[in-house]
């Protein structure tokens, strides 16, 4: 099929899907996702009368796309973080985001461990369902949390503050899991300490260029008044930093997110950061990150439906569990009440794409097709964690509308 009828079609059923799935009250994200597991799905059952269905499941050229889609997304992650409500509510979310990954984690690791069969590759596996569990959804909870007026509120600013923070936990943790994809099994002493000094030493420079660099080149440009000259400014801040993190053994994405965090009104203008947020969203939102979660359901395989119906139950349970209690007795011991912090549990449940990033990165890596035996777990684990995530991103929003009625008392709307 040719490239740009494949490109065509893709555009247009992600369009439609988003759509829809925004009438309904839930991320762009999601849609994109359900169109593209249409495509997998009529792939499976029409592909031997119409054979561009599954050219299209194939396309390399599709997947390459995908790839510059997830360095926009992480991009756009990165622009709109905010580092001064992070700073300021960090106190209460610290401990909120720390309980959310550790619980799912933790939960992950053992499931993992219990289920998958034995193989040099079995650690690194358990540790990607926890990961994939530890993850939420930023765009999500901001939705839901805009939706009901409570963005700005205490309730809101924990809940956001913390999903950022998760999703910046969650990236450490791709650091140490693209370490154990490399070497099979977990760290010694010696090389945890090491990539723990590698992750610093990226940090650290990636916040000094850009707290003390980046805003002097930022001001040089904006004389010449100029967005495509700011836009190519950021793009190979992102690129650059992307190659520093893959020198120091962490993968390409975290430049992307660091490049995108410090590109904030009060370093480079007021302007041109609006100017570039609404380049980078056109483009992410527009073209390039439907392509990537397109492209995610177009690998899933539904047979585990069917073969490995309790995996998907137990992941789904254990991913709601593991946040409900992971972020919501932090955020009540930090002095919400028993219905705001159930909301923020519930609400830290949405997985987002970061997780689907890590997923589709171990993928890549060949993670899935590793020491799976005769058992055929390992081969459908992928489509039951990007399952798991598609349905805790769906559920959370209509379970937190019935712990947050619309008729919601003045204390919590104020925080």
């Amino acid at each position: 099929m040719n490239l740009f009828l494949e490109i065509l079609l893709v555009l247009l059923l992600t369009r439609i899907f988003s759509e829809g799935a925004e009438r309904l009250g839930q991320p762009a994200g999601v849609g994109e996702l359900l169109a593209g597991m249409a495509l997998a799905l009529a792939a499976g059952f029409l592909g031997t009368s119409l054979p561009f269905l599954k050219e299209i499941t194939t396309s390399e050229a599709l997947g390459q796309i995908a790839q510059v889609g997830i360095f926009f997304l992480m991009l756009l992650a990165g622009i709109e973080s905010n580092l001064n409500e992070l700073r300021q509510n960090y106190k209460g979310s610290v401990g909120v985001a720390i309980g959310g990954a550790a619980a799912p984690l933790t939960l992950g690791i053992l499931l993992g461990w219990a289920i998958l069969p034995e193989s040099e590759f079995k650690c690194v596996q358990a540790m990607l369902i926890g990961i994939s569990m530890a993850i939420t959804s930023v765009p999500a909870n901001i939705k839901v949390l805009t939706d009901f007026g409570l963005l700005h509120s205490r309730i809101g600013q924990t809940m956001v503050a913390a999903a950022i923070f998760d999703d910046v936990l969650g990236l450490f943790m791709l650091a140490v899991l693209t370490s154990m994809i490399q070497t099979g099994g977990p760290p010694d002493l010696t090389a945890l300490a090491w990539l723990v000094v590698k992750i610093l030493a990226f940090f650290a420079i990636t916040v000094s260029l850009g707290v003390h660099v980046y805003p002097h080149i930022s001001r040089g440009l904006k004389g010449l008044q100029s967005a495509a000259l700011e836009f190519s400014a950021l793009m190979a801040v992102g690129l650059g930093y992307g190659a520093l993190a893959e020198a120091l053994g962490m993968h390409w994405i975290l430049g992307a997110f660091m490049a995108g965090l410090f590109f904030e009104p009060s370093r480079v203008g007021y302007k041109a950061y609006h100017e570039i947020n609404l380049i980078a969203v056109a483009i992410t939102r527009g073209f390039l990150g439907p392509f990537f979660f397109a492209s995610i359901g177009l690998h899933l395989n539904f047979d585990v439906v069917v073969a490995f119906p309790w995996l998907i139950l137990i992941v789904i349970l254990l991913a709601f569990v593991g946040k409900l209690l992971g972020a919501g007795l932090p955020a009540r011991l930090a002095g919400l009440n028993t219905r705001e912090a159930m909301a923020v549990g519930v609400g830290m449940s949405s997985r987002g794409a970061v997780e689907l990033i890590v997923l589709s990165i171990a993928a890549e890596a060949g993670l899935f097709l590793q020491g799976d035996g005769d058992h055929g777990l390992v081969t459908h684990l992928f489509s039951a964690l990007v399952l798991m995530g598609v349905v805790t991103t769906l559920i959370s929003p209509m379970i937190l509308k019935r712990i947050l009625p619309p008729a919601l008392p003045k204390r919590v709307r104020n925080g």
